[in-house]
């Protein structure tokens, strides 16, 4: 039986740090991979002087995973943040113009399939679906990581519960943070929280190639790619940089919504991007005192845009303030139980068995 990344975090989680704590819950683990008997990881130590102290740690860590079965070798490497005076040396600067490309679309080493999953207008849950069908995918064994490509309003670090600046050892490579079993990258944990990108497209464009080329994802299944709204800088570099293996365009059924959804269906087909589907987000809302069932947005347009267009219809999730509340407290709904979570499963099954996740 393969090993899996439970077991490894499992094993680790047992392995006690200076200052209280375990390697896992300390969240002090990045770039795990687990490729058959090799086991191979960082451990990022809060400051050059903990790293010095945490000596018995890795030694005690690489014990723990070799008395694993079918553990052949394991690889650690020992980092650490820099003095808070002098934050660690990563001279890394994003937003630089992008390099010039010559040549179609290429893939990304190490990453056998890119989804995007876009919409035409902001506020249909896009982020809200990007988040839990990746920690959905994750639970179903998959090797996920989850890009938040909106530049302006990334929103992934709060949703997925997560928000430190990546290590960045040679000033290069950006290490990324994990969270929910989900290798996550987004340019909010480099930015505080309340502070504004003011960039115009070129910048733009060379960020995005930079937090796809410049982080070390390892060996991943699928790379969710949450898009900003719209029809604009961002989605064009993706379709003409990468080999994008497919896009889901998420919509409400409200008019207005749906109007700008097919701009977006639009979009990737022009781009020669493959549509794998449409997901109706706040289909429905069932009224927790009493049960009733209101179509607050409307109900079934996407469904009847999907047929009208030939095009895979996905599946309906509905507007619940559980989806709401999980999302603001960092831990997306699907990593729990209940129907919404089976929902978001279920749309990983059909990812999964379309050969594209």
């Amino acid at each position: 039986m393969a090993l899996s990344r439970e077991q490894v975090l499992g094993a680790l989680a047992h392995i006690a740090v200076p200052g209280g704590g375990d390697l896992v819950s300390r969240d002090l683990i990045r770039a795990l991979r687990v490729e058959g008997g090799l086991i191979s990881f960082v451990i990022e130590a809060p400051t050059p002087e903990d790293a010095r102290a945490f000596g018995p740690v890795q030694t005690a860590a690489e014990a723990a995973l070799r008395a694993l079965p079918g553990v052949d070798k394991v690889q650690v490497v020992m980092t650490a943040h820099g003095p808070a005076a002098k934050p660690a040396a990563p001279s890394l600067k994003i937003g630089g113009h992008a390099t010039p490309h010559q040549g179609g679309p290429k893939r990304v080493s190490g990453i056998n399939h890119i989804v995007a999953i876009g919409s035409g207008k902001g506020g249909v849950g896009k982020s809200t679906v990007s988040s839990n069908l990746a920690v959905a995918l994750a639970r179903q064994g998959r090797r996920v990581g989850l890009l938040d490509a909106d530049i302006y309003g990334p929103s992934q670090p709060r949703m997925m519960g997560v928000n430190k600046r990546p290590a960045s050892p040679d000033g290069k490579t950006m290490i990324p943070l994990q969270a929910h079993g989900v290798t996550v990258m987004s340019i909010g944990f480099m930015l505080k929280e309340d502070e504004a990108v003011v960039w115009r497209g070129p910048m733009l464009m060379g960020a995005l190639q930079q937090l796809i080329e410049q982080t070390a994802w390892g060996e991943l299944d699928v790379l969710l790619i949450d898009l900003p709204p719209g029809t604009g800088d961002i989605q064009l570099t993706l379709s003409q940089r990468f080999a994008v293996s497919g896009a889901i365009v998420v919509s409400t059924p409200q008019d207005v919504a749906l109007l700008d959804a097919r701009k977006a269906l639009d979009m990737f087909v022009k781009l020669k991007t493959p549509v794998l589907g449409l997901i109706e987000n706040m289909s429905s809302y069932i009224c927790p005192n009493c049960g009733h069932e209101a179509h607050i947005f409307g109900h079934g347009g996407v469904a009847a845009d999907a047929k009208r267009l030939g095009l895979p219809f996905l599946g309906e999730l509905p507007l619940d303030l559980s989806v709401r509340l999980a999302g603001d407290a960092g831990t997306p709904i699907a990593a729990g139980d209940g129907p919404i979570a089976e929902a978001y499963g279920r749309l990983a099954r059909r990812l999964i068995d379309g050969g594209v996740a």
